[in-house]
């Protein structure tokens, strides 16, 4: 009965004619109880449109599954940090070629290390990671499980197997890059490790492309005379001896800064600079190479930041509380394209200046000052300990392939007068 009335008042107000009546119209409509036949057809609807959305959540799923490889989660973590990464760094590059033309590199927060971005180098900007090869064509964690292959900031970790160094290779090859590597052999050190170093390096550091070698000594007649691939040249550099092995560390930052300016950046497209007391066991190549490059200490790669030997006294230039830090970096390898380089050498030997003034010297000269350099200026990519090895550590299980290892420390005999 009360359904016949609201029928009889939907009929009235339709006959109104207006907006309002026509939609009570449309609802009442579609409000009348359909019969058993409707009823039907529409359950079977309901099934099939059910089938349908069904189907359709399966296929997002299964899409999204494949996408992760069978590794689950944690694999589709890494694709997209690497994402996030290579749009950083071309943010970043971006950023670097504005900012070299506008006032704003000369602001007052500057560093004299970055204005001196504004030098003319041989290939401008061209002496930077690849940018036709992205991250993730190179460079694969996933075939690391067992160690960190990227850092917080999604910087790769460069372990045996997580690189493929065929496209690298190539890529390298067409752009006919250049690789500088200096070494300094001052004093009792050039004839106890300099041969077996540079005979080393021949064969192993950057087969395959050209390398300067830059190697600074007190005595040139001491300098062996080693056969050298069509590929390589040497260029030896005096410089003079420092009264103490300290102040030799620290004084190569200086040294290497100005030869950066006068000459390296004429003449390389990327810069190592590494320890002499060092030996090359195996293919030491293009998977190295980047803007900015730190090598993680062996000793302290799965240790805790609390236990890194950072300098801690906060009179000094180096300070780095023990709530800070990220890795522990060894100063016997550092590398990167002149402009980062001159950079961190400009900025260390600022610190190891001011320390002097107030009559401090950091604990671990200047790889105290470097570590605090990459702790304001985090390097684009990090070696693994197999970059950098020290036998008296023993096995490990980690440690795969090892690259570059340390001599035996003969400090007695090579750091006395």
């Amino acid at each position: 009965m009360r359904w016949n009335r609201l029928l009889s008042l939907q009929s009235c107000l339709v006959q109104q004619n207006t907006k309002l009546c026509r939609l009570t119209h449309f609802l009442f409509c579609c409000s009348e109880k359909p019969s058993p036949a409707t009823r039907t057809m529409n359950s079977k609807k309901r099934a099939v449109l059910f089938c349908i959305v069904f189907l359709g959540l399966f296929s997002v799923v299964a899409v999204v599954y494949l996408d992760l490889d069978w590794d689950g989660t944690e694999v589709w973590i890494y694709k997209r940090k690497l994402q996030i990464a290579e749009l950083k760094n071309e943010i970043d590059r971006w950023l670097t070629i504005r900012m070299s033309g506008s006032t704003a590199s000369k602001s007052p927060h500057t560093t004299p290390g970055e204005r001196y971005a504004l030098l003319d180098y041989r290939n401008e900007y061209g002496n930077q990671e690849p940018k036709n090869v992205s991250l993730p064509q190179w460079f694969n964690p996933r075939a690391r499980m067992d160690v960190d292959t990227l850092t917080p900031w999604s910087a790769p970790i460069i372990w045996d197997g997580t690189v493929e160094r065929s496209i690298l290779e190539d890529h390298y090859k067409r752009k006919n890059v250049t690789v500088g590597l200096t070494v300094f052999a001052i004093g009792k050190y050039l004839d106890k490790y300099l041969k077996n170093f540079l005979t080393s390096a021949n064969i192993y550091f950057m087969p395959g492309h050209n390398v300067i070698f830059y190697i600074m000594v007190d005595n040139i007649s001491g300098v062996p005379s080693i056969e050298l691939d069509p590929l390589r040249r040497l260029k030896v550099i005096p410089v003079e001896k420092e009264s103490r092995w300290q102040d030799i560390s620290m004084m190569r930052m200086k040294t290497i800064g100005d030869l950066i300016e006068s000459r390296i950046r004429h003449e390389v497209d990327f810069l190592f600079c590494m320890d002499v007391d060092q030996v090359f066991e195996s293919y030491y190549g293009v998977e190295t190479l980047d803007e900015s490059v730190a090598q993680l200490q062996a000793w302290f790669y799965k240790a805790s930041r609390r236990v890194f030997t950072y300098e801690r006294n906060p009179e000094s230039a180096a300070y780095i509380p023990y709530e800070e830090g990220d890795f522990y970096y060894h100063a016997a390898v550092f590398g990167g394209t002149p402009q980062r380089i001159y950079n961190l050498t400009r900025e260390c030997y600022e610190g190891i200046r001011k320390d002097k003034e107030h009559n401090l010297e950091a604990i671990w000269h200047d790889e105290s000052h470097l570590n605090k350099y990459y702790l304001r200026n985090r390097p684009s990519k990090v070696l693994s300990p197999e970059y950098c090895w020290d036998y008296n550590i023993g096995l490990s299980y980690e440690v795969k392939n090892i690259k570059l290892s340390w001599l035996p420390k003969a400090y007695e005999e090579v750091r006395n007068k």
